[in-house]
């Protein structure tokens, strides 16, 4: 058993959610724990390949539009 919590759904999200329970046989909060532990998941995975560019070259925006103009492509 988890910890309790109240969320507050849009109403179209919370019937939506009621519907895809019935039909999938499982329960609204089953649903929502599956969507938070994929948001988590897509944070963990854009946090690890933050980490591995963090020592690749940064460039500003303005010189990136100057090396665009220099090379035709702006």
């Amino acid at each position: 058993m988890g910890k309790r919590a109240t969320v507050y759904f849009d109403p179209d999200i919370h019937k939506a959610l009621r519907i895809k329970a019935a039909k999938t046989e499982t329960s609204v909060s089953d649903l929502a724990n599956r969507a938070v532990r994929q948001l988590l998941e897509e944070d963990r995975e854009d946090l690890k390949a933050i980490e591995a560019r963090v020592a690749e070259p940064t460039i500003t925006y303005e010189a990136l539009l100057e090396d665009l103009k220099a090379n035709g492509k702006l």
